[in-house]
């Protein structure tokens, strides 16, 4: 059976987490914590980063920072997570969901300005497979509006825009490392924050409601209850876990590129026979080779085809049911314009295994087995 994903496993995870029990310190903040947050906001060139429990909680986050009220409204792609949706829905929020572009499954940035009314405060790029939104245009169009910018980037660590790091645009960005992801600490994420401003009231955020870290950096001879706040400090044991991935960085990234490549090239074949759509990557972009996915004719083939995989060893995935289309989409959002792409693209989209390690000679069977049931 070839799998779908394998959590990356790099060797010295097992030794990192031993230390961590060792030390008797495996809640949060501790030394490997802090080390994942000093590699990235080296990284980044950012004001901050904190790790989180989840990407998902780093979109509680950003949402929470963003001072949204009740009734206030979020434009975001309905082809993404219901995460990205939640973390404003649970304060009060309205989506306004729109369209994407066929072509990089990304919110379609000319449809944004369309969109936006008094109530508006938030635009959501969501990086759709490592692959970025047009910053440029999104941005400009935030400046215009005096809009906040929250980049949903879980799938999108180590990618670029135009030699920018995707999630360092807007005021917040979101990474995930859930065990799907390039890298991995099972459940976990971290918030990017691009404007020192902001640094104060993420840290109390985070910290239930306290100033604790300014006590922890000797600012204050206590700390107290200061506002609201939750717990979103992940555990040194999950955090121990990644960093042993952040050591080989580059190493992770190349791997998974070189398959993407491979995936690619050995059915450009299929693509130029009219048999499937590969994935697009604009000019300047640097994707990070999160996924490969192909796109089929229709939902009754990509179903077949799925089957097919199954039926001979391999673990195939489609993506999202467009959220403006599901029942919480219906109660707390609403579709602006036509939905001309979203479901139709989404009907037809299949990932492929994608992974850390994966062989050559099982991306040689996958593709094999794309192009039987193809061609016979």
């Amino acid at each position: 059976m070839i799998s779908f994903n394998v959590p990356p496993y790099i060797g010295n995870e097992q030794d990192y987490i031993i230390k961590v029990i060792n030390n008797h310190k495996i809640c949060g903040d501790g030394e490997f914590t802090n080390k994942c947050s000093q590699f990235f906001e080296s990284q980044l060139h950012s004001a901050r980063v904190l790790m989180t429990t989840s990407g998902t909680h780093s979109l509680e986050m950003a949402a929470r920072l963003t001072c949204i009220k009740p009734g206030d409204e979020v434009i975001m792609p309905s082809y993404t997570f219901s995460s990205t949706a939640n973390a404003f829905v649970q304060i009060g929020a309205r989506i306004a969901f729109i369209d994407v572009n066929p072509k990089t499954m990304n919110i379609d940035e000319n449809l944004i300005e369309p969109a936006i009314n008094p109530r508006t405060k938030v635009i959501v790029p969501v990086h759709y497979a490592g692959v970025a939104c047009n910053m440029h245009t999104i941005m400009e169009i935030a400046n215009k509006y005096g809009l906040w910018v929250v980049e949903d980037a879980a799938q999108a660590v180590n990618a670029f825009y135009r030699g920018q790091a995707l999630g360092t645009f807007g005021q917040f960005g979101c990474y995930s490392f859930h065990e799907t992801k390039n890298y991995s600490m099972g459940e976990g994420g971290a918030l990017i924050i691009n404007d020192s401003k902001f640094i104060e009231a993420a840290e109390i955020l985070r910290e239930k409601g306290t100033n604790r870290r300014k006590f922890l950096r000797g600012q204050i001879d206590k700390y107290s209850w200061v506002d609201y706040g939750s717990s979103y400090l992940p555990s040194e044991l999950n955090a121990a876990y990644l960093y042993a991935q952040l050591e080989k960085f580059s190493m992770i990234n190349s791997d998974r590129l070189k398959s993407w490549g491979k995936y690619f090239s050995d059915l450009k074949d299929l693509r130029d026979d009219g048999y499937i759509e590969l994935p697009y990557i604009p000019k300047d972009y640097v994707h990070n080779g999160h996924m490969f996915y192909i796109k089929t004719k229709n939902l009754d083939e990509r179903t077949r085809l799925i089957n097919y995989l199954k039926a001979n060893g391999v673990s195939s995935a489609y993506h999202y049911v467009p959220l403006h289309s599901a029942p919480a989409g219906l109660k707390f959002g609403y579709f602006v314009g036509k939905d001309v792409y979203t479901t139709v693209e989404s009907d037809r989209l299949l990932r492929l295994p994608m992974y850390y390690g994966l062989r050559p000679e099982d991306i040689d069977i996958v593709v094999s087995l794309i192009r039987k049931f193809y061609k016979g």
